[in-house]
Parts: structure tokens; C-alpha cells; sequence
């Protein structure tokens, strides 16, 4: 963990941030790409960006998914646009980190009871976390336009002579889980997201600015309305100012040591 000069300044704030966190109501954390830097994953914007490198998507990705359903799919299947390509090819080498397995360690020793995500690339699931809502949806998954219902990608049967496929429940159009740009958050994961942060009395920010909303808005408001807001970057962002704690290092390296000293509350000695 990096912190300057005083070594003994991070680690009372991280005593601190441990404290506020096994202290609070309810926990909640909220995630960005900056917790997937370290599986391989870069941020998409900015040098080494994935759209930097490969080409940003469509801005009006929604739009042709609906407009023409199956062309969507058929690129979907067999991608030839260099920023699908690029993406799927990274996000389907990652593996999680040790920020993720910490994530999902707090979550069982009782320290965050739900955790959001902007990030699609099911490194949280693989870690471990349950209550988990991922709010731009997750790469390996598929949803349902009507009902919203999701289905493993891997699993769910695709006839590639009809195309699009159709939901087995509601039968309304199925496309990947991944919100398009121009494409509505679905409501039902919205919804679970606004009901853990309005019961929320401490959030925990782990690699992101939170300036994309409507997930930053999240943590805006529990700051806002006096609750604890423990950030972890590796530099200072718009967010600090509203910060109760602000930690910076890798998420890796400051979620391990969390994890770590919360458990050693939970086990003295």
C-alpha cells in the first residue's frame, strides 16, 4: 500500500476504515474498473485504454440491436468490429485478483452486506460474491429484453439458422447482458441498487471516480445524508472531497490489508 513518507499515517487510517466498516448498519460497496487493473483488464479510456487500442462501441449500440436483431447477433457470434473482438478476447482472459477474493472475504466476515459494480467482466462472481449487482451487466450472460430474465451465455441453446433467439419464458428477443450505450439500465437491477444504498450507512469505493452516473450518484448520497464514505485509489478524484477516509495504493494491496485487520476484529488476538 502506498502512502508517502509517514508510514504510520496509512495505517491508522486503514485501522480507521476497518473500524468504520465493522462498526456500520450496513455496508455497501460499489466498484469500478480500477479493481480489474490488476487481472489484466485496462480502463477503457485513456492511454493503454481498451477503446484507445481497439476503437470505442457504437454510441448507438442499443439502437441497432433493436433496429436489426439479428445482424446484432450474427456479429455477437462472430465478431468483426476490432472493439468487440479486442474486448472479448481480454475480458475472457482475466482472472480475478486479490481485490476480488478480498471483496468477497469482507461480504463473508459480515463487512458489506451487497456490492455493486459498473465493471461486465464476471470477475466478481468469480471470486465468490453473492449479493452482488452488476449495474452495465455482465459479458458471460444473456438477458431478456421483456422480462429481464438471464441466462448463462455457455449454456443457453442459439439456433444460428434463427436468429435472433427468443426468451424460453416470455418469448420477447434475447441479447447480450451488457447495457449498450443508449440502452437503458434495466429497471430491476436499478431498483436492487437504490434499495442497498438507501439503507446504507457506509460505502466502500474501490477503483473508480464514481463520476458515471447512475452509480456514482450512490455514493454521493450516503455522503450527502452523513454516512461514512472509505474511497480507495490510487490517486485523489472528484469523489475524495466527500471522502470520510480516503486510502491510496492498489485496491489489491489496501483490500487485502482491510480484510485482513476486519477479520482480527471479529478474532481477537
Amino acid at each position: 500500500m502506498s502512502g508517502g513518507s509517514d508510514s504510520k499515517k496509512p495505517d491508522t487510517n486503514l485501522d480507521r476504515a476497518a473500524q468504520l466498516l465493522n462498526e456500520a448498519e450496513f455496508s455497501i460497496a460499489l466498484t469500478g474498473a480500477g479493481v480489474s487493473v490488476e487481472s489484466g483488464i485496462p480502463p477503457f479510456r485513456g492511454p493503454g485504454g481498451l477503446w484507445t487500442k481497439y476503437g470505442e462501441p457504437p454510441l448507438d449500440g442499443y439502437e441497432r440491436f433493436i433496429s436489426d436483431p439479428k445482424r446484432a447477433w450474427e456479429e455477437l457470434l462472430k465478431p468483426t468490429e476490432d472493439w468487440l473482438v479486442g474486448l472479448r478476447q481480454t475480458l475472457g482472459r482475466a482472472k480475478p485478483n486479490v481485490a476480488h477474493f478480498s471483496l468477497a472475504k469482507l461480504e463473508s466476515l459480515g463487512a458489506i452486506g451487497a456490492l455493486i459494480t459498473q465493471n461486465v467482466d464476471d470477475l466478481h462472481r468469480q471470486a465468490g460474491q453473492r449479493e452482488l449487482y452488476e449495474i452495465h451487466g455482465n459479458f458471460k450472460l444473456l438477458r431478456c429484453v421483456g422480462c429481464s430474465e438471464r441466462f448463462s451465455f455457455e449454456n443457453f441453446p442459439i439456433d444460428v439458422k434463427s436468429l435472433p433467439p427468443k426468451c424460453p419464458n416470455c418469448k420477447e428477443l434475447i441479447k447480450d447482458d451488457t447495457v449498450h450505450f443508449g440502452e437503458p439500465i434495466p429497471s430491476e437491477i436499478l431498483a436492487s441498487c437504490e434499495r442497498v444504498s438507501e439503507r446504507a450507512d457506509c460505502i466502500l469505493v474501490v477503483g473508480t471516480s464514481a463520476t458515471v452516473y447512475p452509480a456514482a450518484g450512490f455514493a454521493v448520497e450516503i455522503a450527502r445524508r452523513g454516512g461514512t464514505l472509505i474511497e480507495i485509489n490510487p490517486e485523489p478524484t472528484e469523489l475524495t472531497e466527500l471522502a470520510t477516509i480516503f486510502l491510496g495504493g492498489t485496491a489489491s494491496a489496501i483490500l487485502n490489508d482491510l480484510s485482513e485487520k476486519i477479520l482480527r476484529l471479529h478474532r481477537p488476538g
